[in-house]
Formats: C-alpha cells, structure tokens, sequence
C-alpha cells in the first residue's frame, strides 16, 4: 500500500486485508472478484443487469465496484470511475481511503491517478503522459491493463484540472 496524497492509499487485497475492520478507513473495492460477487450474493458468472446494484454496491465505509480489468475501454463505464472519485471527496477529509484491487496495479491505481487529476493541482497544466509520467514516480507499480489505460487517454481532459 502506497499513500499518494494525504490520506489516500493505493493498493491490493493484501492491503485490504490488512486494516479491514479498523476504525477511521474507508475502503473503495474496485474489483468484482470476490469483493460485488460477496456483496450481492450471486453464484453465476455476473449479476443479474436488473439488479439495482449492478454496476455499484454501497456498504458501511465501503464502495463496491463492478468492475473488471477489460482489455477493451468500452467496458469502463465512466459512471464505475465517477462514483470512486466521488467517494474519495467525500471521505479524505475524514478518514484515511484506501482505493484497491485484486493487485493494485491496474484498476485502483488509474482511479488514484484520476482523482489527482481532477481533485488536486498535483498534474495542473500536464498533458496526459507528462502526468502519467509524473504519477510513476509516486506510484511505481502503476501498470494499467489495457482498458484502464486507454480510458485515462480517452478521457484525460474531463478529469485533468
């Protein structure tokens, strides 16, 4: 687990395994596996679309992200990344975030990097691989898969300040 801003953690499922349950963190699980399967109970290979929490679960301190490392950008809907970026506003100002994935090296990452962008002056006036670039350096694992990195290209100028 990386802190790369104040109170928000970049990281796995080790990580999350390790402060579970400790008071003052809020947890966002941007992973489907095991994390939305746990939440809302379901045996098949997915949810069923009709499903009020399909896409988003919200428990105590926790977000719980439908969302799977795509190789294609077409299965990163931006209302998965709007919803974390929301709930690292609305907490760090209260609680330690920790943002994590099954590895921490593709989704959560690119949701960090994201709300530096959009939230912070970290990346103001950088293009998107100057800024890339610069979030290597505080987060070296940072190895999106190909969707999430071609969703932080694609998007950049909504997100960047």
């Amino acid at each position: 687990m990386i802190e790369v801003h104040p109170n928000l953690h970049v990281g796995g499922e080790v990580d999350e395994r390790r402060i579970r349950g400790q008071p003052g963190w809020f947890t966002i699980h941007a992973c489907k596996e095991p994390y939305h399967r746990q939440a809302l109970g379901y045996t098949g290979p997915a949810a069923s679309k009709d499903h009020p929490e399909y896409l988003i679960a919200r428990r105590d301190s926790r977000l719980i992200l439908n969302l799977v490392d795509a190789p294609n950008v077409k299965f990163i809907g931006p209302s998965l990344i709007d919803a974390a970026l929301a709930a690292i506003e609305e907490h760090i100002g209260t609680s330690q975030v920790l943002v994590h994935c099954n590895q921490g090296m593709s989704r959560s990452p690119t949701i960090a990097f994201l709300y530096l962008a959009k939230h912070t002056d970290r990346f103001r006036g950088l293009g998107h691989d100057e800024a890339l670039a610069a979030f290597r350096t505080i987060y070296p694992p940072y190895n999106a898969a190909r969707g999430m990195s071609d969703y932080t290209r694609i998007h950049w100028d909504s997100y960047a300040s």
